[in-house]
């Protein structure tokens, strides 16, 4: 396959990720932009894009590893300490939902499918590639090669499942949202009471700031970038210091809303220096290049497999998540929802998010309604499946194969 230039890596990456734009668009987020984006990148790898498109164009590691370091803290600055704290309700579903697909999978799945495979496939499944890697590294030590592909063909391809069905999850839950906030009321009134309001929302000064805001003059995208820059260090180097018992990227979205609270980093700093969608575009990139690994060839030979146990493995989390979301007060779609992250992780779960709130709202004020109270969920959830339940279950399932 011939080297293609920069620009015309450039081109392809953001051509691919328009078109999923337009069509999101025009379906008012029915056909979600990263599922579009995901099956052009599929067919592309497959026909004339190279697998390291992202490199070319100067867009993979480590802009990739930086702009999720920068993302995670900005988007911490979107929340409080208190809504921070709150959503251990959340967490709570999410690992319930990843616990109801494991057990639905260890019974049900291995009528269908053979035990090994339900041991390879369900980490993966779970969460992000650190497990996906885990599993097909000691797939490959005991000489299951078939196996070890598919734990990272799960990987890859469990998205095409997780985006649609979140975003019809999301936009169901928005259209609740939006009668409540149109209705008012009791029900209104205990929203509100639980999560922040719009005016908090737009707020460039924390709760508990002390530290006095710069003057407008001096919020270049220089001073912007390198403040969240300087949060997203800390919080690195956190983690270092507790021999990463907490995630950096847990870390960063932490460290982010503390910073945004005490009033060293403004409100959506990377929107202010106008960072924001390029950052986004170096992530999405990098997460979409994970796809070249997934030829025909593969996806032909272990098709039966990878189709039911994602199948399996989503209607147990399905139902578990649901169950436990009506006993903490969640509606079934918010809770299907927020354990869907397992299926993809950050950054698609903003993406999804925002662009359902994009669908339903007429106005501003409708849009900052349903982010304010879908986004805060969505974010928890991917760190709590992907970054902490993954690891956890694919050190064990290593012990089972």
């Amino acid at each position: 396959m011939q080297q293609m230039s920069v620009i015309m890596s450039f081109c392809v990456i953001t051509v691919f990720m328009a078109i999923g734009d337009v069509v999101s668009n025009k379906t008012k987020a029915f056909v979600p932009s990263v599922f579009v984006a995901a099956t052009l990148f599929l067919f592309g790898f497959w026909t004339f894009v190279p697998s390291n498109v992202d490199i070319i164009a100067g867009l993979g590691m480590p802009v990739a590893l930086m702009a999720m370091y920068l993302l995670l803290v900005h988007m911490g600055t979107l929340m409080s300490l208190k809504e921070l704290v709150s959503e251990w309700k959340t967490i709570t579903i999410a690992l319930c939902g990843i616990g109801g697909m494991v057990g639905v999978l260890l019974t049900l799945g291995r009528l269908f499918v053979a035990k090994e495979a339900i041991i390879v496939g369900t980490p993966p499944l779970t969460g992000g590639i650190v497990a996906a890697i885990m599993m097909n590294q000691a797939a490959t030590e005991k000489g299951l090669t078939t196996l070890a592909i598919l734990a990272i063909v799960m990987y890859v391809m469990q998205g095409f499942v997780g985006y649609p069905l979140t975003a019809l999850a999301l936009k169901k839950e928005g259209k609740r949202l939006l009668s409540i906030y149109h209705n008012g009321g009791e029900e209104l009134e205990k929203l509100q009471v639980n999560s922040k309001s719009n005016k908090q929302t737009a707020e460039t000064r924390g709760r508990f700031q002390f530290i006095p805001p710069l003057p407008d003059s001096y919020q270049t995208t220089f001073m912007l970038l390198a403040k969240t820059g300087l949060v997203a260090w800390a919080a690195v180097g956190a983690s270092a210091l507790i021999n990463d018992f907490i995630s950096k990227f847990v870390l960063c979205l932490i460290f982010g809303v503390i910073a945004a609270e005490i009033g060293f980093l403004e409100r959506k700093p990377l929107n202010k220096s106008g960072s924001f969608g390029y950052l986004m575009l170096s992530l999405m990139a990098y997460v979409f290049v994970a796809l070249a690994k997934a030829t025909p060839a593969m996806l032909t030979q272990m098709a039966g497999d990878l189709v039911i146990i994602i199948i399996i493995g989503v209607i147990g989390m399905g139902i578990a998540s649901m169950i436990v979301g009506k006993l903490l007060g969640y509606s079934k779609a918010m809770a299907f929802a927020l354990t869907l992250t397992a299926l993809y992780g950050f950054p698609p779960n903003y993406i999804l998010t925002e662009e359902a709130a994009r669908a339903l709202a007429d106005n501003p004020e409708e849009f900052n309604f349903l982010m304010d109270h879908m986004l805060p969920k969505m974010l928890v959830g991917g760190f709590t499946t992907v970054t902490v339940a993954s690891v956890i279950i694919a050190g064990i399932f290593v012990k089972m194969l």
